[in-house]
């Protein structure tokens, strides 16, 4: 059976990095880095030019805006999955990158089989956050949101009350009429609004906001 290769391209402004990261994952088989780059303005370009799978994107780039590299890279590649990769253990930033579309965020002190699992996992699963970060950030990012009535649209809410029913995207496809597709796209916007890392933590954190109603209290 033919291995089906995961592209990768790696954003980090130190070559030595770049280097050492690409021949990490490279020595995996089902890896290939198509492209690297130094800096924002670069990134979006190799980015838009290889559409890989996956990105890993420092958060120290030297124009000092994370978020908004990683806004730009998504509207050139809505597809992709963007784990950042830090020196910095700052829950705030963990949640706002999260929040923006980011898929994952691993500390540069992460071992090289967390990397590699961390790449499989959100590959293998389109509703998958994966985080290897301190407690304290680990607990900011399970923080819930504030109660706001505006955070989820009405139709996120909806598959948000599905999901709490425990009905698979299928089902939830079904009951709302739409493609599976659409019920996966709005629920990466979710767990992006809410910051949530799994089904559950995102019902948890919608309960809590006071998003969608606890199962049992429909009155």
């Amino acid at each position: 059976m033919q291995t089906v290769v995961t592209r990768i391209v790696i954003v980090d402004d130190h070559t030595l990095v770049r280097d050492g990261l690409s021949e990490m994952l490279n020595a995996e088989p089902e890896f290939l880095v198509v492209g690297e780059a130094g800096d924002g303005p670069g990134a979006v370009e190799v980015i838009a030019a290889k559409s890989p799978d996956v990105v890993l994107l420092d958060v120290g780039l030297p124009d000092g805006d994370a978020v908004g590299t990683l806004r730009r890279i998504l509207d050139a590649v809505p597809a992709v999955r963007v784990i950042m990769v830090s020196v910095y253990d700052e829950p705030r930033i963990v949640q706002e990158l999260l929040r923006g579309g980011a898929r994952g965020y691993l500390l540069k002190t992460v071992s090289r089989q967390d990397l590699v699992a961390a790449v499989r996992a959100v590959v293998a699963d389109d509703e998958r956050v994966v985080l290897s970060v301190s407690r304290a950030s680990m607990a900011q990012v399970h923080t819930p949101a504030p109660s706001e009535p505006g955070l989820l649209s009405a139709r996120e809410r909806e598959v948000m009350t599905l999901v709490a029913q425990g009905m698979t995207n299928g089902q939830t496809a079904r009951q709302l009429a739409v493609a599976e597709g659409t019920v996966k796209h709005h629920l990466r916007n979710i767990f992006a609004k809410l910051g949530a890392t799994s089904r559950i933590d995102a019902v948890n954190k919608a309960i809590a906001a006071s998003l969608i109603a606890p199962q049992g209290d429909r009155g």
